[in-house]
């Protein structure tokens, strides 16, 4: 069948006639009328649930990418059952598909399919799009110095909300949106998890801020699953290009280790050399890695707890490092940098590898005066062919952004700076093209004259 007839045979299924009418209505997650956030000059009459959506929001959906903001809703039945499904429709009632809909969220729809689709259809497309992120990532699982990866990594992999990583043989989970936290969903991902790598124990980690911005209630106490349910795996060591490192599920930032960096911290010791500082250093991934080639490596981070995983990694790894000595130390990035650029201090190597600084389009401005002042600093401070790996995993920084804010602080600092390589997440945070926000994390290695 023609894509047209298609959607018009389709369109008279979820809701019914368009009809011209003064103003449209919209509804609540209870299906309670309310004000709506944009008025239509024609509304869809809503035969039973579904939301009608602005043209932008079309567009950008006929683009390819997922997401429908809470100000693109024109009207909205929500769904009388617990599955958070919502057959999306334009404006003349044709269906663009189905959605996850999270009626607390700034993004309050996440397509799934361009289908119209119930719940059993929903979990069947579930459990196939989860095997085959895992098949995705069967590269990485069969490497022998790595046992560690992200196996879903949510729209990326067209599972919304979902993230899992693997930690040896300790799968940890994430359910971030209304439509994945569901008893039903939990159930099919921790079949498939075990159908498909045998994991010791699956855990729920819960981030508190987007449940709060979610309106999640909290997950049950333990784990989803325990091969043995008396000592349930919580903590682990896992393997990372052949350096191994603490896990535990009951700690630690997100769901874990940074594992979008595995290939980043390969590349940088290519480049590294002689004396290294490694800004941010979290659990000492990067340090680690220098150390390898490096004579002498100090970390430096603002949390006292993380140093302290560092130094249990470094001791974990002392037979792997080679000769160099590892030190760490506890300060503020800005503050230590400002004091040592001004003090003459120098190194051969430096790693910038912060925290977001831009968590949101409000906060960019304050970001890039932040990413500035460290990499003018760092350059200050490298001796005369020193390498400076510069990172930034701010969403809304994009790569462009971010390299103009270092050629801009290598003007300041009157140096001649070579961008030796331009790098993203490693390959198991794959980036889907019509979704920009899935390729967040840059990295670039320089050489500084």
């Amino acid at each position: 069948m023609p894509k047209r007839e298609k959607e018009k045979t389709a369109a008279s299924e979820p809701a019914g006639r368009t009809t011209s009418r003064p103003r449209s209505v919209k509804a609540t997650s209870s299906g309670r009328a309310t004000k709506p956030a944009a008025v239509s000059a024609r509304e869809v009459e809503l035969s039973a649930p579904a939301a009608v959506i602005s043209r932008r929001a079309c567009d950008r959906l006929r683009l390819g990418h997922v997401w429908v903001y809470q100000s693109d809703i024109e009207q909205v039945v929500a769904p009388e059952d617990d599955s958070n499904l919502l057959p999306v429709l334009d404006n003349r009632g044709i269906p663009m598909g189905t959605a996850l809909y999270s009626p607390s969220s700034q993004i309050a729809l996440r397509l799934i399919s361009t289908d119209v689709i119930g719940d059993a259809e929903w979990l069947v497309l579930l459990r196939s799009r989860l095997k085959a992120a895992i098949d995705r990532r069967k590269g990485i699982l069969a490497l022998h110095d790595t046992d560690a990866c992200r196996l879903v990594f949510s729209e990326a992999d067209a599972l919304p909300g979902l993230i899992a990583d693997k930690y040896g043989d300790l799968v940890i989970l994430q359910l971030l949106t209304k439509g994945m936290d569901r008893a039903e969903v939990r159930r099919a991902i921790v079949e498939v998890l075990r159908e498909e790598l045998a994991p010791v124990a699956i855990v729920e980690r819960p981030d508190a801020r987007i449940r709060e911005l979610e309106e999640l209630g909290a997950p049950a106490p333990g784990p989803l699953f325990a091969e043995d349910p008396e000592h349930a795996l919580t903590a682990t060591i896992f393997k990372l290009n052949g350096l191994r490192f603490h896990y535990d599920s009951n700690s630690g930032q997100k769901t874990g280790a940074f594992l979008d960096q595995r290939q980043n911290y390969v590349a940088a010791a290519t480049y590294a050399h002689g004396e290294a500082l490694d800004v941010c250093c979290y659990q000492g991934g990067f340090a680690l890695h220098l150390a390898r080639v490096c004579s002498r490596v100090t970390g430096i981070d603002a949390s006292r707890s993380a140093l302290e995983v560092a130094e249990e990694n470094l001791q974990l790894n002392e037979k792997h490092v080679g000769g160099g000595s590892v030190d760490w130390m506890e300060a503020n990035a800005f503050d230590l940098l400002r004091d040592w650029s001004s003090s003459g201090s120098a190194y051969d190597t430096i790693v910038l590898d912060p925290p977001a600084f831009a968590k949101s389009k409000r906060a960019v401005e304050g970001a890039v005066r932040g990413y500035k002042e460290l990499n003018l600093r760092a350059m200050k401070m490298l001796r005369p062919g020193g390498t400076l790996v510069t990172c930034s995993c701010s969403q809304h920084v994009s790569q462009d952004e971010f390299t103009a804010i270092v050629a801009a602080a290598a003007g300041d600092s009157g140096r001649q700076v070579r961008l030796l390589e331009r790098r993203g997440a490693s390959g198991d945070h794959p980036v889907q093209l019509t979704i920009p926000e899935t390729e967040y994390l840059k990295c670039l290695i320089c050489e500084v004259g």
